[in-house]
């Protein structure tokens, strides 16, 4: 855990209010979401259930919590208000693991789950479940006003929480699966059956599906998502980098096209649009949305916060751009680019204006697949400006998109080895 990272018992989240970034209070926190792990591994903490004040409970995901502090939950201010619906791999803390009888490790005695506590983990948005507040004793219906020795232990010292090891449901498969990356999970879908595919698939969170679905082959992603309730299947798509849920909308027919687009926020459903009014296998096609976008009076310091997202792909963490307001594509007049490089170069307090890369041009968002890949070897650049004729910036095209459409259509089905000759990739 972060040294010095505040560590919060759940009883005391029961009910706080929930604030968005303007003061204005938007519900009150009901439950937590966590997914167990095989083995003794502390749970991850997905996110809250927030009671609306129209009784409506919905979800809110830890990664749009900015702040858990004073009493009261702090969010981004973007809120899915679509019903809270558990899945399989989840589990409500307050709902189903307090008040659990479980087992000591050490000693193997039963023991009466009075709280957990969740911390959050170093330099990411992630929250695990990482200590238990029991009693010693038998239960009862009276337990908490009953006599018994209190401890405090961690995670791994209880038994009675977490997946079996040898189960052969798609919960137990998606804990085993849990550290690969979105890549190698993929791959692994990809050779499951239809129905086991679907089932895990139902079981991840949207975040996790999102990232998934952006690695498969076009076909095991039109299948996945058909298999979806249309509400989720438009929660996934607003996860999905605009480009690529641009390009999975692109093969669905028009009908369930605009019905998932009705169904997304209207903030990610116009990002969407915007790029399917391109042709596929252009810049205008090919790029992003939200690249890191900063005005002409930011400072090195904070060129280097934006840089710093967890979120952000390597390609686009490697430069900003700097733009005259409104600063979200498409911005104000481009101004020019800074490279990562040059930020670890300069001062903190310097202006990005002062150190724009003003000689290199950018893409027309009509430039076609040839061309964006002969900037990309000519400049030896990993991502790239889209500027359109009036000067604004419209987004970023990068190398990974571009290696994507210019690769063989079945390029995922071909094994790759690693320097010492594991198999890292392929049909195995």
């Amino acid at each position: 855990m972060a040294a010095g990272a505040p560590r919060i018992f759940v009883s005391h989240l029961s009910g706080i209010a929930v604030f968005d970034p303007n003061g204005d209070m938007v519900g009150r926190v009901r439950d937590l979401v966590a997914m167990l792990r095989v083995g003794r591994r502390p749970p991850r903490l997905l996110g809250l259930v927030v009671e609306l004040s129209t009784r409506r409970r919905i979800f809110l995901p830890m990664t749009r919590v900015t702040g858990i502090e004073s009493g009261q939950v702090i969010t981004t201010g973007v809120l899915n208000v679509r019903r809270f619906e558990q899945r399989p791999t989840e589990r409500l803390v307050l709902g189903e693991m307090l008040d659990r009888r479980v087992r000591l490790v050490e000693s193997g005695e039963e023991v009466t789950v009075l709280d957990v506590s969740i911390q959050q983990l170093p330099a990411r948005r992630d929250w695990e479940i990482d200590r238990v507040f029991v009693r010693k004793g038998k239960s009862g219906g009276t337990f908490r006003r009953a006599k018994g020795e209190t401890l405090t232990v961690e995670w791994s010292a209880v038994d009675g929480f977490s997946l079996d090891e040898h189960g052969q449901g798609a919960e137990n498969l998606l804990a085993t699966f849990e550290q690969l990356r979105p890549a190698d999970l993929a791959n692994v879908l990809h050779h499951l059956s239809a129905k086991r595919r679907a089932e895990v698939a139902s079981a991840l969170s949207n975040e996790r599906l999102a990232d998934v679905l952006e690695e498969l082959p076009e076909d095991d992603q039109i299948e996945i998502l058909g298999k979806l309730k249309e509400e989720r299947a438009a929660d996934v798509l607003e996860e999905m980098d605009p480009d690529d849920a641009a390009d999975l909308l692109r093969e669905l027919p028009e009908d369930d096209k605009e019905r998932l687009l009705a169904l997304m926020q209207p903030s990610d459903a116009a990002d969407v649009r915007r790029l399917m009014a391109y042709e596929e296998r252009t810049a205008g096609g090919l790029m992003t949305t939200e690249p890191i976008v900063l005005r002409p009076d930011a400072t090195v310091a904070d060129a280097l916060a934006r840089v710093r997202n967890p979120d952000l792909s390597p390609a686009l963490a490697a430069q900003v751009y700097v733009c005259r307001p409104p600063d979200e594509t498409p911005t104000g007049k481009y101004l020019g680019t800074v490279h990562f490089q040059r930020l670890l170069r300069d001062p903190p307090y310097t202006l990005v204006s002062s150190m724009l890369d003003e000689a290199l041009q950018a893409l027309a968002p009509s430039a076609a697949l040839p061309v964006v890949a002969g900037f990309f070897a000519t400049y030896d650049m990993v991502a790239a400006p889209v500027v359109d004729e009036s000067g604004s910036l419209l987004g970023a095209v990068t190398v990974d998109d571009v290696l994507d459409h210019m690769l063989p259509e079945d390029w995922r089905e071909q094994e790759f080895h690693l320097a010492d000759g594991e198999v890292s990739h392929g049909a195995g």
